[in-house]
């Protein structure tokens, strides 16, 4: 099975990439020749995830699924949440975002947060969403050099390091886009032996 997946992130297409089986080929928007930004405009995870893959099967004419990730802290009232990319404005980098949240954070005894995915799948005419949540804390500094985003900052429950310190393999098993993305996976399986 080939399907399209709506992100021109390539931390994000490597990391999804290594979870899917191999009966299931990604396609990037590259391949299929759309090369412009899809706005994420609306408020909601939900919202994103789904004006990704409109745009895509609406212009393109391709099933496929995009996701939309946000970092929701409690002691921020769930915020950056569907904002955590641009946190600190636009076109900034993971460490402005990083550094913005530790100044954000600073002095506050509650630091728990929690990732969540949202994936919507538009195949055969029909949308699809599947959810994932991590739970955890934002610590006091970064630690580790691996991943992406907050993930030098953010040491999921039950867990002395950080996502960052993980390998990819064991940040998958435990993420946020692992549980959302095996939960698609499954239901990609079930629906290619179904049809």
């Amino acid at each position: 099975m080939k399907i399209v997946i709506a992100t021109n992130n390539k931390n994000k297409f490597q990391e999804i990439g290594e979870m899917l089986p191999a009966s299931i080929e990604l396609v990037t928007l590259n391949d299929i020749g759309c090369n412009e930004d899809i706005p994420e405009t609306a408020d909601t995870l939900e919202g994103n995830a789904a004006l990704k893959t409109i745009h895509v099967l609406e212009n393109y004419g391709f099933d496929c699924f995009a996701d939309d990730t946000g970092l929701e802290v409690d002691a921020l009232d769930g915020a950056p949440g569907v904002y955590a990319a641009r946190y600190a404005g636009e076109n900034v980098t993971y460490d402005d975002n990083v550094n913005k949240m530790l100044l954000e954070m600073e002095g506050k005894e509650d630091r728990s947060a929690q990732f969540r995915t949202v994936i919507s799948l538009k195949i055969d005419g029909m949308e699809y969403f599947f959810e994932g949540i991590c739970r955890g804390e934002i610590t006091t500094d970064k630690h580790g050099e691996g991943g992406f985003g907050y993930d030098p900052i953010f040491k999921p429950e039950g867990y002395d390091i950080t996502f960052s310190e993980m390998s990819s393999e064991e940040k998958a098993k435990i993420s946020h886009r692992g549980i959302a993305v095996r939960e698609l996976v499954d239901f990609l399986e079930e629906y290619t032996d179904a049809t």
